[in-house]
């Protein structure tokens, strides 16, 4: 909006990311256009610990944070004063890393003299998917999957969202890091088991697909991941030959297969012919491909974020920002790291 109150053409967000271990700043035009996406990633940081260390990531958030949005104007080529508002990160994610962020922003939309808007990360992940799909308009169904989320969601407008079904336990992505450690394929695990499925049998063991029971579109991963370890040790005490590659696959197959099922099932219930992915696990390409093959004899649309899109990104969390702009969905001062923060329905 302008000094009259009436809406600019061109919209300008800038956002922070920094719930995890991934520092990201992005400028977003009328919430579909990127005009920089910056990410500087902890990973190789971290993998000498196996996974993300809260208190190491917060401190490379500090150290990052001035340069990833430096660099993000500079590639956006615009200045403070063409910003029309700062919109960040809030929850739910790991608390120290999710305060540098905010912090951040507060302090650039004090001195700027610009709206603060706080994002919901999960809301993020949906909204990754206007960016590609210029047309994409609510409602649809999306699948939201990562490292700490697994959730069916009904978009039923911009901002408006009805929780369907989520984990009762692991989350998806939570589960292939998990298996990943267990088979030594290390950190992280999901794109790891993607690779070294391709190369495995994904008929070669059978484990179990839980769907907890009929009535339920929640999700259960935690029963999965122990038959793993438990094949794993059962086959470590009797001497046998365990092919990483086939548990990789076996594996993978059996939480996409419920992934696949509870999704369709979804679209179906709510009357949507629309479904789109969301979240680091929708980078997985069997999830990809078995998804799109279902939405194809179903007759549905299927919308996926490119992988960039996919992981923990500034753009996604500007997306969302522009939409809460547009509704004056202002935050103040007051605004707090919420590590839980939940998606309202």
């Amino acid at each position: 909006m302008d000094t009259k109150g009436n809406m600019k053409d061109k919209v300008l967000i800038l956002s922070i990311e920094s719930s995890c271990d991934e520092t990201a700043a992005s400028v977003v035009e009328n919430g579909r256009n990127i005009l920089s996406s910056i990410i500087s990633s902890q990973i190789e940081i971290h993998k000498e610990f196996g996974g993300v260390v809260p208190e190491v990531a917060s401190r490379k958030h500090i150290e990052n944070i001035n340069d990833v949005v430096a660099e993000a104007l500079i590639k956006a080529n615009v200045e403070p004063k063409d910003i029309d508002a700062v919109a960040v990160t809030y929850g739910p994610g790991l608390v120290g890393a999710l305060l540098v962020g905010i912090n951040f922003a507060k302090g650039l939309s004090y001195a700027w003299g610009k709206p603060l808007i706080g994002v919901n990360h999960i809301e993020g992940h949906i909204n990754a998917n206007y960016i590609e799909n210029k047309e994409l308009q609510p409602p649809f169904l999306c699948l939201v999957v990562s490292g700490g989320h697994t959730h069916l969601i009904h978009v039923k407008d911009y901002g408006e969202y009805k929780i369907l079904g989520m984990t009762r336990d692991d989350a998806a992505g939570e589960a292939f890091d998990k298996v990943a450690r267990a088979i030594g394929l290390g950190y992280p695990g999901g794109p790891l088991i993607d690779i070294a499925a391709k190369a495995g049998n994904k008929d070669a063991i059978k484990f179990p697909r839980a769907i907890i029971d009929d009535e339920t579109l929640d999700f259960s991963f935690s029963g999965l991941k122990s038959a793993v370890l438990n094949y794993l040790h059962n086959s470590q005490q009797k001497n046998e030959t365990v092919k990483t590659e086939d548990v990789a696959a076996s594996f993978q197959e059996a939480v996409v297969d419920v992934l696949v099922m509870k999704t369709i099932k979804a679209a179906r219930q709510e009357n949507l012919s629309t479904i789109a992915l969301a979240g680091g696990v929708a980078s997985n390409s069997r999830l990809r491909e078995r998804l799109q093959e279902k939405c194809l004899s179903h007759n549905y649309i299927f919308i996926k974020p490119s992988p960039i899109l996919c992981t923990d990104n500034a753009a996604m969390i500007g997306c969302a920002g522009y939409y809460k702009y547009l509704s004056k969905e202002f935050a103040d001062s007051s605004l707090n790291a919420m590590p839980n923060l939940k998606l309202a329905n």
